[in-house]
């Protein structure tokens, strides 16, 4: 299980992140680990890998949705990221953009 040390050394906004958690940082470390576990990142590279970009949205924009209330900053930024280009439904080579968003979430999540 992640810690609140890690959460914080590795960018992530802990204060807002438990502040949207009434302060329950027991709550906060659950909700985080199944939001940086959530088999969703690795359907989202199946998705794009099959071309299947209005399904990459949905999962993109459902990611970044529950990271962006955790306040995972950086991992926050990088679905953003991923999120707008893919909102276009541009074909496109998603996978350096997918890649660096993995590598981020690795620094939070060790599976």
């Amino acid at each position: 299980m992640i810690t609140i040390e890690e959460l914080k050394s590795a960018g992530a906004d802990v204060e807002t992140g438990l502040s949207r958690c009434l302060g329950k940082e027991d709550l906060y470390l659950k909700l985080a680990g199944m939001g940086l576990g959530d088999v969703k990142f690795e359907e989202l590279g199946k998705t794009l890998n099959s071309g299947d970009l209005a399904g990459a949205f949905e999962l993109c924009h459902a990611l970044k949705g529950v990271i962006g209330n955790l306040a995972i900053t950086p991992l926050y930024d990088a679905l953003s990221e991923l999120t707008e280009k893919l909102r276009a439904r541009e074909q496109a080579d998603y996978s350096s953009l997918y890649s660096q968003m993995m590598t981020i979430r690795s620094r939070f999540w060790k599976a």
